[in-house]
């Protein structure tokens, strides 16, 4: 079940603008600039629920891909479509820098021709789709209703892991799920420490904000 909904997803529902549109989804290079400025312009401007964000969405990918990511790949060793199977398609962007210009250039697009399958590899999990998950998790805990938006573009990203070969649909399924729930826990627990310490230390920030998230 598991490789035939790869086979759909990799080389069967396809077309010429979603490999492009997938490629630059599954590029962290491409998006790290972006990120980076946002979260800066977040943290000067934003206010106290957006840091909030920034601290509970930076410890939620420090948990996630730091600790519980990194050691699971060490422990289930599973092999990647593209090292395991013949005939997945591979799509990358050009390795340019800034990666922005590869925008300008064709796709790198391969075929594996792989039919051994390799002892060990690091499909599982998914870094990308548990990381997207745990930072949407936390601003749809920190913002409530307005927040739940960032699930769309962090399924896209996990979607996109399956489409350019890199990783099984069961990959980031499961890895979905376990970053959102690192998020949510995540943001469970600055919210009780908060509560429990926030009065003796930060009186006037606490009688300003008696909670992390919004009402």
């Amino acid at each position: 079940m598991d490789q035939q909904l790869l086979f759909l997803i990799n080389r069967t529902w396809t077309h010429p603008v979603t490999d492009r549109v997938m490629a630059v989804a599954s590029s962290f290079d491409f998006w790290w600039p972006i990120l980076l400025v946002g979260g800066i312009a977040a943290l000067i401007w934003g206010g106290f629920r957006w840091r909030v964000f920034l601290l509970a969405a930076g410890l939620a990918v420090g948990i996630t891909d730091g600790l519980v990511v990194g050691t699971l790949k060490e422990v289930v060793g599973r092999p990647r479509p593209h090292d395991s199977l013949a005939g997945v398609r591979s799509l990358d962007l050009e390795h340019l820098q800034p990666r922005f210009l590869a925008l300008a250039k064709p796709l790198r697009i391969n075929l594996s021709s792989v039919g051994i399958r390799p002892p060990r590899g690091n499909s599982f999990p998914s870094g990308h789709a548990a990381n997207n998950f745990a930072v949407a998790a936390v601003c749809a805990a920190v913002f409530r209703r307005r927040g739940w938006l960032l699930f769309f573009p962090a399924a896209l990203v996990a979607y996109s892991r399956v489409y350019v070969g890199s990783h099984w649909p069961l990959d980031v399924v499961v890895s979905a799920l376990l970053g959102s729930a690192i998020g949510f826990l995540t943001v469970a627990g600055l919210e009780a420490l908060w509560r429990w310490k926030a009065w003796p230390w930060l009186p006037k920030l606490a009688k300003k904000h008696p909670s992390l998230v919004a009402e």
